[in-house]
């Protein structure tokens, strides 16, 4: 089936979504228009031909460049004249490389200025990073990439620049990340969005992840629907062809995130403390039902901790959260105040076993204290695994089912002393 054809089908709901998610990548080209290449990989990578040679929006990410590499070079032979990064993220950048070392002239880079920054700050975290994206993408052992190819050019707001016949537009935009650029061929009407829509609710949250910004992504978002583009290439996900479908397609995830951030900062702006908007915000059914908007990745409730941070901080509104007690002498302290641990720990799977999420959320608060007030009691250890393996098997998010499985795989892990 033809890619464009199959998008059209996930797109509307002909083709059912639980089999096999539009994010769900082969590493396969497929020619999306005339002199276009769409590489669908876990990041896409978007070519277009002209008459001085290639463009590239995106190149490849980390664990597949090379192969992104192959089959471009299976699709031409042409230089690689232009590469652009729509943002920083280690599963878009890492191609430039493989082009430069079979062609004899360099690959013009173009990026965000934020994009450097970005790269700046991954060398010096790549520890943490790469615990957070094991966690994230259950990749035991991840290691976080130090050495990175740099944009040649930057921008700050807007850039606009020609190779051959080509005329492009390159557009900043804080959304998913503060240095993402959204890339308009006009004469072509084809945009290049990145992340900016990727087929799911949008990346606005990322428990693990720094800042983001769904009223600006919005923003973009609505301005990218109004410029009637004939074909839509993601970052992740399907291209998606039709001027009808695509506006609607981008505004529809412009309201999801509007609805969220309103919301929230209408709470906010109340006087209600994090934890009550948490359990109060709600995103508009017929919005994240959508096939191309449900949250199988990120979700709608930590979509509101990014919009709480950016305009309030990190205090919650719990006086007690402002300077907490160690959490490990808070458990034991808990804990010694149950007379019968045998209850406790019966009443905890009770709580797990119940098909209230309220109640699985409950359990996860009190394994979490048994096992953090003694993380060598064997019967703590088994109750914490349950416990979050049953709360990951109940998640639609790749993000949730990551980090309840990592918990429950600590849980299971040889203890060590503290």
């Amino acid at each position: 089936m033809d890619i464009l054809e199959r998008s059209a089908r996930l797109w509307s709901g002909e083709e059912d979504l639980e089999g096999k998610h539009a994010w769900s990548a082969d590493n396969t080209l497929h020619e999306a228009g005339e002199g276009i290449a769409f590489v669908h990989s876990f990041a896409n990578a978007s070519v277009l031909r002209t008459s001085d040679g290639l463009m590239m929006v995106d190149t490849g990410g980390f664990l597949v460049a090379q192969e992104v590499h192959r089959l471009v070079r299976a699709w031409s032979a042409l230089p690689l004249k232009v590469a652009v990064y729509s943002h920083g993220h280690i599963d878009h950048v890492f191609g430039v490389p493989h082009f430069e070392a079979d062609q004899e002239e360099p690959v013009e880079v173009i990026a965000h200025r934020g994009v450097a920054r970005r790269f700046a700050r991954y060398e010096e975290s790549p520890g943490y990073n790469g615990l957070a994206n094991s966690r994230q993408f259950q990749l035991p052992g991840l290691q976080w990439p130090t050495d990175y190819r740099y944009p040649d050019t930057d921008y700050e707001v807007t850039y606009t620049s020609s190779l051959g016949e080509l005329y492009f537009e390159l557009h900043h935009a804080r959304g998913e990340t503060d240095d993402h650029t959204w890339t308009h061929f006009p004469d072509r009407r084809v945009i290049a969005c990145g992340d900016l829509f990727a087929w799911v609710t949008p990346n606005g949250g990322n428990p693990q992840k720094v800042q983001r910004y769904p009223r600006d992504w919005a923003v973009a978002l609505e301005e990218m629907a109004a410029l009637e583009a004939e074909l839509l290439l993601p970052g992740h996900g399907l291209p998606l062809a039709g001027k009808e479908r695509i506006a609607i397609t981008l505004r529809n995830a412009a309201a999801l995130l509007r609805s969220i951030f309103d919301q929230t900062l209408e709470m906010m702006n109340a006087g209600a403390p994090l934890n009550e908007i948490l359990h109060s915000v709600k995103a508009p059914e017929e919005l994240i039902n959508l096939p191309y908007l449900r949250p199988v990745y990120d979700e709608p409730e930590f979509i509101v901790h990014n919009v709480w941070r950016e305009f309030g901080g990190w205090y919650g509104g719990d006086p007690s959260e402002l300077k907490p007690a160690n959490k490990v002498a808070l458990a034991r302290e808990i804990l010694s105040l149950v007379s019968e641990k045998r209850a406790y720990y019966s009443r905890v799977e009770e709580l797990s076993d119940s098909p209230a999420e309220a109640d699985q959320r409950l359990a996860g608060h009190l394994a979490e204290l048994a096992y953090q007030a003694d993380v060598l009691d064997p019967d703590a250890r088994a109750l914490r695994a349950r416990v979050f393996r049953r709360r990951a098997s109940l998640e639609m998010s790749l993000m949730s089912k990551g980090i309840f499985n990592s918990a429950a795989m600590e849980a299971e892990a040889q203890p060590e002393k503290r």
